[in-house]
């Protein structure tokens, strides 16, 4: 087994992990030492020359040279990386799977003196006029990376500290499936990667969490019992197994099923789920636990807002369109036939669960389209995520094993994720920034009604709509030609928005006059810029229809129908079949 201390400059990593390894009769592997020695030179030179970029690089090598990770007791290695290395969640990946995580956390006032009086320099706080502020800063940026692990006091003696990690070791302090504060990566619940509590609720990510994060929660909640909210595939695929493990915990559980897909999304199907909810005698303070994709979690939502005037909701996303976006936010909305999402609230969630491990088992088709949501978080500003998706998108949509085992699929599912965490909480009732994540959706959701919600998936539509904004913002001038033309080549490469769509112009363009993102009377445009996205109401009605005729019109991959041909394009053909989750 492997230990790994994890924590903030000055937190005691290296005097911890010595004094542990030999009690434990292991080896002691100081990460940092290990880069220092490889380069011949200390890490402030490392810094000075190279600068952090080039300091992460040697770490990243650093990491992945442990090799595998070693479940099995007792403890073999006790690992030190630098107080920055998780924040790569590559480097977290290979860090915490497998392994028994610590963070060693104390006050930033009194990891301040020990740093006063520390030989070593830590290029990221030396220098600074205000030691405890700088720290301060740092465990803001990378609390949600330590939370991931079981949660240490390290303001105690070293020995004080130790016994603390060996009663987890050994068990004579024996954590719950999940622990309060810090998941313990490798521990029974499965190994936690993210665990982050914002004003939008508590978000935990990571590999085989879903039951261990719901129990959590349900206790946190003060819950009696688990109301469970899911849909036939979803259920079968993934909640049986929630189920069966919080039964295990102790928990009575109640279900209540709901239609699968966009059925779900309708005034009636809200009303009989309120019913089932009122024979359960459910009261206001029990949460309900929403197992499945983004229409369900929207149902469950509203429900969750409007019975009692308001009840607790975890949600807990087994699709990938979910986990990077419907789950995240707060937005709970259904449909109605004059249009998608017209009647919902805002209403936040008091925790989501992101399983990645649900992903394994979704059909290609849905894994794909929900790449069109991780594009759009890509585009806003993400280059990382532009890059991974470039790389490993079409290994991901494919399911192809070696994705899921190389963490591309769970560092995709964190980095898309975070940032719509980040944009809401900038603007959680969509007031100002937060209209920068309808990228793609104005054209999208148009396509959905247009095609009457049954042939298109959400985030292929989304595709389509990136693809239309792109076109429209060259027109304008606002997005450059190579920007766009990026952009196109990876949906291209992903096999998205790529194909003629059963349905005109006109009845697309009718389908916008419904669209909420509408101010003043005008639809507000969020199109691409060199790096991130601008807002443009005035976009004259020739160009928008000139996109949207290029689109229906598909052509060739990444190329655009001229506008003028498109903008006097009408194409009418019968009403595709199949069902779809949308957003």
């Amino acid at each position: 087994m492997d230990a790994v201390l994890v924590g903030l400059p000055g937190s005691g990593k290296s005097v911890v992990g010595r004094a542990l390894a030999e009690r434990q009769g292991a080896a002691f592997i100081d990460l940092d030492e290990v880069i220092e020695r490889e380069a011949g030179r200390p890490i402030t030179d490392i810094f000075a020359t190279e600068g952090e970029t080039g300091f992460r690089a040697r770490e990243r090598r650093a990491v992945e040279a442990l090799g595998a990770a070693d479940a099995a007791p007792p403890v073999g290695r006790v690992i030190a990386p630098g107080g920055g290395a998780v924040i790569d969640p590559a480097n977290r990946w290979l860090l915490y799977r497998g392994r028994r995580a610590f963070w060693l956390d104390a006050p930033s006032v009194v990891l301040a003196e020990r740093l006063k009086h520390s030989p070593l320099v830590r290029p990221l706080v030396a220098g600074s006029t205000d030691v405890v502020a700088a720290l301060e800063e740092l465990r803001a940026a990378r609390e949600r990376f330590y939370g991931a692990a079981t949660w240490i006091d390290a303001s105690v003696s070293v020995d004080d500290a130790t016994a603390a990690i060996e009663g987890h070791l050994t068990g004579l302090s024996r954590p719950p499936a999940v622990e309060p504060k810090g998941g313990g990566a490798g521990a029974p619940g499965g190994t936690a990667l993210l665990r982050a509590t914002t004003r939008i609720g508590r978000l935990v990510l990571g590999e085989g969490v879903a039951a261990a994060g719901v129990h959590e929660s349900l206790i946190e909640l003060g819950a009696g019992r688990a109301l469970l909210l899911s849909e036939p595939a979803a259920w079968r695929f993934a909640g049986e197994r929630i189920a069966e493990r919080l039964r295990s915990l102790g928990w009575r559980v109640e279900l209540v099923l709901l239609p699968r897909g966009e059925a779900a999304k309708r005034l009636a199907v809200v009303e009989r789920t309120a019913r089932a909810l009122a024979r359960l005698r459910a009261e206001r303070g029990e949460p309900l636990v929403a197992i499945g994709g983004g229409a369900l979690g929207d149902t469950a939502g509203l429900v969750a807002a409007t019975y009692l005037r308001g009840v607790p909701v975890i949600q807990v996303p087994t699709t990938l369109v979910a986990q990077i976006d419907s789950a995240i936010g707060g937005k709970t909305a259904v449909d109605l036939p004059e249009g998608k999402n017209l009647v919902g609230a805002f209403h936040q969630p008091a925790a989501i669960v992101v399983d990645v491990t649900a992903l394994a088992t979704l059909p290609v088709r849905q894994r794909r389209a929900a790449l069109g949501e991780a594009v759009k978080m890509a585009v806003l500003g993400d280059e990382r995520l532009f890059e991974l998706l470039e790389a490993d998108g079409a290994a991901i949509a494919r399911g192809t094993p070696a994705a899921f085992e190389s963490g591309a699929v769970a560092e995709i599912v964190e980095r898309a994720a975070w940032a719509k965490v980040e944009v809401v909480l900038a603007d959680e009732r969509e007031a100002a920034g937060r209209i920068a994540l309808n990228l793609g959706h104005s054209i999208g959701h148009a396509l959905e009604a247009a095609t009457g919600y049954r042939g298109l998936l959400h985030g292929e539509a989304v595709a389509y709509g990136i693809r239309g904004a792109c076109r429209i913002g060259v027109e304008l001038g606002v997005t450059p030609a190579a920007r766009a033309a990026r952009v196109e080549q990876l949906l291209d490469r992903l096999g998205l928005g790529r194909q003629p769509l059963p349905c005109s112009v006109d009845t697309v363009l009718g389908a916008m006059a419904t669209d909420k993102k509408h101010a003043g009377g005008q639809l507000r445009w969020v199109i691409p810029t060199a790096g991130a996205v601008a807002v443009r109401t005035e976009v004259a009605d020739s160009v928008v229809r000139g996109a949207v005729g290029s689109l229906l019109e598909a052509g060739s991959p990444g190329r655009a129908v001229p506008v003028a041909a498109a903008a006097r394009a009408t194409i009418r053909r019968p009403a595709a079949a199949g069902a779809g989750e949308a957003r």
